[in-house]
């Protein structure tokens, strides 16, 4: 890393190198470019997954934000077409630009269709390599996550003075609704399964035996996926649904999806129709974005976190278990807890920081949590949480527990 400050209105770089990442402080950072040209401004955050880099490349939830990946070998399996987390293809893919510690190497797997390269150009991602991501992670750490543009040339030339200008006009996250950006913009049914290693192929939900209505502020694949796979017929909504839009599908469940930006911001007309679903004594599942929006709809408040949480290993407990499972985590705001009324229980926390990681109503079937339980990527500790809502959704239709 170098600081450079930029005395005139143009100050072209060298040649040698094809991208940049400038923070907001006047840091600037060289590499080499991939994937799209131009530039893009947002939040630099860091990912500690080893795995499934493609699945947080499509995760919406990473609207407004720059990934630095700390694994340094990215790319190596190639991209293909069933690890896309994206739903709504009509939107961006969500993460505005990436930044890698080694180039990228020929893919090597099985599954790989597609150069990293060439599949980040399509979907109009712009990333930089050779970049010291140990460095850039632990100034994330000690002075939290900056603002940057990440900008690619392939002549190697920047008007520093005219990026720097539009770090400084950004206004940051906070305050920002994004889940606009990133949801579909109609209803539309999912029936698609969890993957089946003997066919090969994503299965079909062709028996469901209830209906969950799934509020879209930017949800994943896999997480309809696993809804499915519990036996649900799964009908998505927009984030801007209303309690009647959602109340005329007439749902035994709804869940609360995850999804980008401030939570405080989407709440502003969000919240109406959570508490309204809520008073209809509908059970009610959310995780991350989903879950803070249920925080604030029970009165709860939410705050912009230091470094945020963004990796596969980060450990919670349980405490309805007793039990601590290693989650995958993808977040930059939090639920204070100490803001949360006695009607609601802390059931989840993180074991890293010890915030607030999951949260239910004492009195009714609605409860959350923090992180991403279709672990993808991640490991699948926290896949009882899809059987805990159906659960919850069979006991309020007065149906008899389920033989293990």
């Amino acid at each position: 890393m170098s600081s450079r400050q930029d005395s005139g209105s143009e100050s072209w770089a060298a040649p040698t190198t094809t991208a940049r990442l400038i923070l907001a402080d006047g840091t600037e950072i060289a590499g080499y470019g991939i994937g799209a040209t131009g530039y893009a401004v947002g939040e630099v955050c860091f990912n500690t997954a080893m795995t499934g880099y493609q699945e947080i490349l499509t995760d919406p939830s990473y609207a407004g934000q720059i990934v630095t990946f700390t694994f340094p070998h990215i790319g190596n399996v190639g991209t293909n077409d069933d690890d896309i987390e994206t739903v709504n293809m009509a939107a961006r893919s969500g993460v505005l630009g990436c930044v890698l510690r080694a180039p990228v190497t020929e893919p090597s797997n099985y599954r790989a269709t597609r150069h990293l390269d060439r599949w980040l150009a399509a979907r109009g991602i712009i990333g930089i390599t050779g970049i010291d991501t140990r460095a850039l992670t632990a100034r994330i750490r000690e002075q939290g996550m900056p603002n940057a543009v990440i900008a690619h040339d392939p002549s190697g030339r920047f008007d520093l003075g005219a990026l720097m200008a539009e770090v400084k006009a950004w206004p940051g996250l906070e305050g920002m609704d994004l889940t606009r950006d990133v949801t579909g913009a109609q209803s539309f049914s999912w029936d698609e399964t969890v993957w089946d290693w003997t066919t090969q192929s994503y299965g079909h939900q062709t028996k469901p035996r209830y209906h969950v209505v799934a509020v879209d502020y930017g949800i994943k694949r896999t997480i309809l996926r696993l809804l499915a796979d519990q036996g649900c017929r799964v009908t998505v909504v927009p984030a801007t649904a209303t309690a009647d839009d959602i109340l005329m599908h007439e749902p035994d469940g709804v869940f609360l999806s995850n999804g980008p930006g401030d939570p405080a911001a989407t709440g502003e007309f969000a919240l109406p129709a959570i508490r309204q679903l809520i008073e209809k004594d509908v059970p009610v599942f959310g995780i991350c974005l989903g879950h803070q929006l249920l925080g604030l709809a029970l009165g709860g408040k939410t705050a912009k976190m230091h470094q945020g949480h963004h990796g596969a290993n980060h450990p919670v407990k349980d405490h309805t278990t007793g039990k601590v499972e290693i989650t995958s985590m993808n977040h930059g705001f939090a639920v204070d807890p100490d803001t949360l009324p006695d009607t609601v229980e802390q059931t989840h926390v993180s074991l890293f920081d010890g915030s607030n990681c999951g949260l239910r109503l004492k009195d009714r079937p609605v409860f959350s949590v923090q992180y991403h339980p279709e672990a993808s990527p991640g490991p699948q500790d926290s896949h009882y949480l899809f059987k805990r809502f159906v659960d919850f959704i069979r006991e309020r239709k007065g149906e008899p527990a389920e033989s293990e």
